[in-house]
């Protein structure tokens, strides 16, 4: 029997090829608000059993250049990430994570540092300048999450999105040289505050060479988009260790929309199905199960070998909504794809909902 070469390689590249994780946290404390929170019980509980299955923590970079330069990610590789660098970070985390050996990226807003760092008369619930100045000596990589932690994708003051574009360059650079000024890093990574953005703001995050993460699920492969890249939610209520367990053994979903298909926001009740173009064969199709937040389990319709339709059983809800696909690995058993697509639904009328 003759054997293709090619074939196998391929087949031998795509059952060994592997994707990463990226956690995201917000406060490591027993006092802040449960929905960006993990106590720091429970987050010693995570670093235990990231050592104890032997997962490779690495810097966010090292995940970041792997996929710039298409070289295969180690199995079970996992990045630890925290947005908007509170004090508990330090206080809580740090020892924590310095005890494991672990190393971590904080994204931060410049000006809501210098805020407080300038204003000696106030306790401060962020890092300073010179705290965040002594863990990027330590090697903590320290990036941008926006100049404030206003929404990107929420257009103000009547501007044009051209007009407004234009505004939020000068901003994110304006972060970036102070974030460079103050702790000598200078990664280009960004972090969509409140995981909101859009197709356009994706090429403008292309445009101004960055790499932004989102906060929709899902693992990270050679195949990711980098002006999106998921990260994992891990407070509060997503971090007990059942759910914890299979979001770090999962796989990058091949998963692409284009045009309308991949827009994020919509008007109340102006959107009422979605298409998927896949490329993957490591699953069965009737493994394959999608759920959107407040909806549940929808029903897939397959459009041939490569697309998969959802018309969604009922309207989106207002508010930040996700729909999670996953589907049960057939060469590496016990493991799941997953992937995440996230929407923005505005209120009737056009109104953006309450943060």
């Amino acid at each position: 029997m003759r054997i293709n070469l090619v074939a196998l390689f391929l087949f031998f590249f795509h059952a060994t090829g592997f994707g990463a994780v990226i956690l995201q946290y917000h406060h490591v404390s027993d006092t802040t608000p449960k929905s960006t929170t993990i106590t720091p019980a429970q987050f010693e509980v995570h670093l235990k059993y990231l050592e104890e299955h032997s997962f490779n923590v690495v810097p966010l970079s090292q995940i970041m250049e792997k996929i710039q330069n298409q070289q295969p990610l180690k199995d079970n590789t996992v990045a630890i990430t925290f947005d908007d660098a509170y004090i508990d970070i330090l206080t809580q985390a740090k020892p924590l994570l310095d005890q494991f050996n672990y190393p971590y990226t904080i994204f931060v807003n410049p000006a809501i540092i210098s805020r407080y760092s300038n204003n000696k008369s106030k306790s401060s619930p962020y890092l300073s300048w010179q705290q965040l100045k002594a863990l990027a000596d330590e090697d903590v990589i320290i990036a941008n999450h926006g100049f404030e932690h206003d929404s990107i994708a929420r257009i103000t003051n009547n501007l044009t999105q051209t007009q407004w574009l234009t505004k939020q360059t000068e901003l994110l650079l304006k972060a970036e040289d102070i974030i460079k000024d103050k702790t000598g890093q200078s990664w280009r990574y960004y972090a969509y505050p409140y995981g909101e953005y859009t197709p356009d703001i994706q090429n403008w995050v292309k445009e101004n060479n960055f790499i932004a993460f989102s906060q929709q699920s899902g693992a990270v492969g050679l195949n990711s988009d980098l002006t999106s890249v998921p990260r994992f939610p891990a407070s509060m209520p997503y971090d007990k260790i059942s759910g914890l367990r299979d979001k770090l053994n999962s796989l990058p979903f091949n998963i692409q929309l284009q045009g309308k298909e991949a827009e994020t926001i919509f008007e109340y009740k102006q959107t009422s199905s979605v298409t998927f173009t896949i490329e993957a064969d490591d699953f069965y199709k009737s493994g394959l199960n999608c759920y959107i937040s407040g909806l549940g389990k929808q029903k897939i319709q397959w459009q041939g070998d490569n697309s998969f339709t959802i018309k969604f059983s009922g309207d989106l809800p207002t508010g930040r909504v996700r729909c999670n696909c996953t589907a049960a690995s057939i060469s590496k058993p016990g493991r799941y794809y997953w992937y995440s697509k996230p929407w923005f639904i505005l209120k009737e009328g056009g109104q953006w909902y309450h943060l």
